[in-house]
C-alpha cells in the first residue's frame, strides 16, 4: 500500500493503516480471526483447557484393535494403510479445533475465493464522491470486513463443532491427513455421563463409528466424489453485496444487549451468502444431498451391525446420538449454508432407507457396491427406490415378497 494520501486513505492513522495491511496479507479468509473464534466458542470463555487425561487416553486405545478388527472384518473396507494400525489421536476441544481449520483450509480457502466475487459493502451504496477521502476510507473497509467476517463465520462454525464433536466425521466430509482420526476424550466422557451410558461402551461405539466412517470415506471412489460435489457447489454461489447494508440498516440495538446483538450480527453467515442459494446450487443439491445420504445410511448401518455384536444394548447409544445429530443447532446452519450438507432427520432417514432396502433385497454384499467403482452412488430416484440402484449396477436382487 502507498503512502500517498489519495491511495491510502488510513494515512495519518497508523492504527487502522496497520490492520489494513494485517487483514490484506492473508487473502479471502482471515485465518487469525478464524482460530481466536473458533477457540474462543470452543472454550465457551474458559481462558485455557486442561490436557486429555493420560488414563482417558490409555483406555480409548486399548479398544482400538477390538474396534478396527470387526470394522475391516464388517465392511471389508482399509481403516490404514496396509500392514498398519490406525493412528487414533486423542485429543482436547482446542486441538480438535486446530486439526479441523488445517484439515479444511483447502476447502473453506476455496469457499472464500467463491465469495469474494462481490463487494459486501457496494460502491454504489455509499453516496460520496470518488474524491472523497471518506469514499476511500469505506472502499477500504470494504475490502478488509469480507475476509473478517468469513473468518467469524467458519471460526463459529468450528468452535460450534468442538463442542460436541465426539471424533473428527460429525461431518461426513473426507479428511486430512488421510492417516489419522481424532477423537475429542472430554465429548465423549461428558455424553456418557448425561445419558448414563457406560463409559467404556460409549468409547467402544465412538471408536466404531469413526473408524468406520474413515474407511469409507477414505476409500477412493468415495472420496474423490464428496470432494468434487461439495467443491462443485461451492463453486456455485453467486454472492449478495447488499446483504451487509440491508442487516445494517434493519438492525435494532435498542431491543437488546448491543454487544450480544452485534456478535451475532457478525457471525451470520447469511450476511455473505445472501438469503438464498444461487440456481446452479439448487440444481445441484438434490445430488449432493442423495450421496450424503447414502454415505450417512451406509455408516449408520455398519455401526448398528458391528455395536451390537460387540456391545448388545448398544441401539440406545445410537439413538441418543442421532437424535443430537439432527437436532438445530448453529453450526447446523453454517454446515448448511457454507457447504451444502443438509444433516436433517428426513435427509438422516433416507439414508437409512436406503441402506435397509438394499440389505433387504442384496444383502451386505449389494450395500458394499457403493465402494466398487465410480459412479456407484445412488442418484436421488435411486436412494428412494433402492430396487432402481440395484437394477443399474446389475446386482441380483431377492424377492422380498417371499
Amino acid at each position: 500500500m502507498s503512502d500517498s494520501p489519495n491511495e491510502n486513505p488510513f494515512s495519518g492513522m497508523p492504527f487502522f493503516g496497520d490492520m489494513a495491511k494485517a487483514m490484506s496479507s492473508q487473502g479471502p479468509l482471515q485465518w487469525d480471526v478464524a482460530r481466536q473464534t473458533a477457540m474462543m466458542t470452543a472454550l465457551s470463555g474458559s481462558s485455557t483447557e486442561p490436557n486429555v487425561d493420560p488414563a482417558a487416553r490409555v483406555a480409548i486405545e486399548r479398544l482400538v484393535p477390538i474396534a478396527d478388527l470387526h470394522v475391516r472384518n464388517h465392511t471389508g473396507l482399509e481403516t490404514a494403510a496396509a500392514g498398519k494400525d490406525p493412528n487414533i489421536v486423542v485429543v482436547n476441544r482446542t486441538m480438535w479445533v486446530h486439526h479441523t481449520l488445517e484439515s479444511y483450509k483447502p476447502l473453506f480457502t476455496e469457499l472464500a475465493t467463491s465469495l469474494s466475487g462481490s463487494p459486501i459493502i457496494p460502491t454504489d451504496a455509499l453516496d460520496v464522491s470518488q474524491d472523497d477521502p471518506m469514499m476511500n476510507m469505506m472502499a477500504s473497509l470494504n475490502k478488509m470486513m469480507a475476509p473478517a467476517m468469513m473468518g467469524m463465520s467458519v471460526g463459529t462454525m468450528v468452535g460450534q463443532l468442538a463442542l460436541k464433536s465426539f471424533g473428527q466425521y460429525d461431518l461426513p466430509l473426507p479428511r486430512e491427513p488421510r492417516d489419522q482420526v481424532l477423537i475429542v476424550a472430554a465429548n465423549v466422557d461428558e455424553f456418557a455421563n448425561d445419558w448414563s451410558v457406560s463409559l467404556d461402551d460409549m468409547r467402544m461405539w465412538v471408536l466404531i463409528h469413526e473408524l468406520t466412517s474413515h474407511a469409507v470415506l477414505t476409500s477412493t471412489h468415495i472420496r474423490s466424489t464428496i470432494n468434487s460435489a461439495v467443491r462443485s457447489y461451492i463453486a456455485g454461489f453467486s454472492p449478495n453485496p447488499n446483504a451487509l447494508m440491508e442487516r445494517l440498516t434493519n438492525l435494532d440495538l435498542g431491543t437488546s444487549d448491543p454487544m450480544s446483538m452485534m456478535q451475532k450480527f457478525l457471525t451470520d453467515p447469511t450476511i455473505i451468502l445472501g438469503a438464498v442459494r444461487s440456481s446452479a446450487q439448487e440444481a445441484q443439491a438434490p445430488a449432493l444431498d442423495a450421496m450424503i445420504a447414502a454415505v450417512i445410511g451406509y455408516i449408520d448401518h455398519a455401526v448398528d451391525h458391528i455395536s451390537a455384536s460387540l456391545l448388545g444394548g448398544s441401539s440406545q447409544i445410537s439413538e441418543a446420538v442421532r437424535r443430537r445429530r439432527v437436532e438445530a443447532s448453529p453450526s447446523d446452519t453454517f454446515v448448511e449454508q457454507l457447504l451444502g450438507l443438509r444433516l436433517t432427520r428426513d435427509q438422516v432417514q433416507r439414508g437409512h432407507a436406503f441402506a435397509a432396502g438394499v440389505v433387504e433385497r442384496a444383502g451386505q454384499e449389494g450395500l458394499s457396491a457403493l465402494f466398487a467403482a465410480p459412479g456407484n452412488l445412488p442418484t436421488p430416484n435411486e436412494l428412494d427406490a433402492p430396487g432402481l440402484w440395484l437394477a443399474r449396477l446389475n446386482i441380483e436382487q431377492r424377492d422380498i415378497n417371499e
